[in-house]
């Protein structure tokens, strides 16, 4: 699915409610909150905090798809296109750090 397609997804759902999307302070405060969900399940994957005993195990994929969803939200709701956008910012990594790093051979 393209980003563009996600967007589109994420607003039919959103718009199919009274209340529509958020505030954006509101929508800022979910994507921190899902974003501290993915951390904390990366920390007791890799980091030193380990899981208590009564804590399920949680699907990382859906941690990170739990982020993206509230960054489409917040993209929707600013009227900001995020293929567009990321574009942009791929073309500014390019220029800005393209040769910073070793590159594979081949």
């Amino acid at each position: 699915m393209e980003i563009k397609e996600a967007q589109r997804r994420v607003d039919d759902w959103i718009s199919q409610f009274e209340e529509g999307y958020w505030p954006p302070l509101v929508n800022l405060a979910r994507l921190v909150e899902e974003v501290g969900e993915l951390s904390r399940e990366l920390n007791h994957r890799y980091g030193s905090k380990t899981k208590r005993s009564d804590e399920p195990a949680r699907d990382l994929s859906l941690e990170m798809a739990d982020v993206l969803f509230v960054l489409l939200a917040l993209a929707n709701e600013q009227g900001v296109d995020l293929d567009q956008a990321l574009e942009q910012v791929l073309e500014k990594y390019r220029l800005r750090d393209g040769n910073r790093w070793t590159r594979k051979e081949g």
